[in-house]
């Protein structure tokens, strides 16, 4: 009986020790257990505050890639009516320029026609200011000739008035 007793009791107290040492495995899982959902709640509450700063970024994001795209929108219609400003005052320009051209063109044939009228009236000026030269020349050749036999005529006008003087003076020579 003793014996026995002794047996049991010592099988009481390794199932004691036993399960002292399961107690204490089982507080330091549960110490595990603890720190391991204190880190999970830790990570949520992280994961949440990460999941609420990507969404506020998504939202920023979406207003950010809707304020762009509104101001390009009107960055490409101001441009499309600059562009359409442009076009018009280019077409503008470019029928100026041909009226330009063509109002060149007139003024380059009226000068080519004034031009040859111009030489025409030249060419007639010149004929006549030699015909009139050559004239002038005959009249003036004609003048001297004439002046010349004048000349002539007055020197024998007047040896025959001295002549006649010295007839006259012998006649009253001769009458007295």
């Amino acid at each position: 009986g003793v014996f026995m007793y002794n047996h049991l009791q010592q099988k009481v107290r390794n199932a004691e020790a036993l399960a002292q040492k399961y107690k204490q495995q089982q507080e330091a899982l549960s110490a595990q257990l603890q720190v391991v959902y204190e880190h999970r709640s830790r990570l949520e509450r992280s994961l949440q505050k990460e999941r609420g700063e990507h969404k506020k970024t998504k939202e920023d994001f979406l207003v950010y890639k809707l304020e762009a795209q509104e101001a390009l929108n009107k960055e490409k219609q101001d441009s499309m009516n600059r562009y359409g400003a442009l076009s018009s005052q280019h077409k503008i320009l470019k029928n100026q320029h041909e009226d330009v051209k063509k109002q060149l063109l007139d003024l380059q044939l009226q000068h080519n026609s004034l031009k040859l009228e111009h030489r025409k009236a030249l060419e007639t000026h010149s004929q006549k200011y030699a015909q009139l030269q050559q004239e002038k020349d005959s009249e003036v050749t004609n003048l001297q000739d004439t002046v010349f036999k004048l000349r002539e005529e007055s020197k024998l006008l007047r040896k025959a008035h001295q002549e006649v003087h010295s007839q006259l003076l012998s006649a009253q020579v001769t009458n007295e």
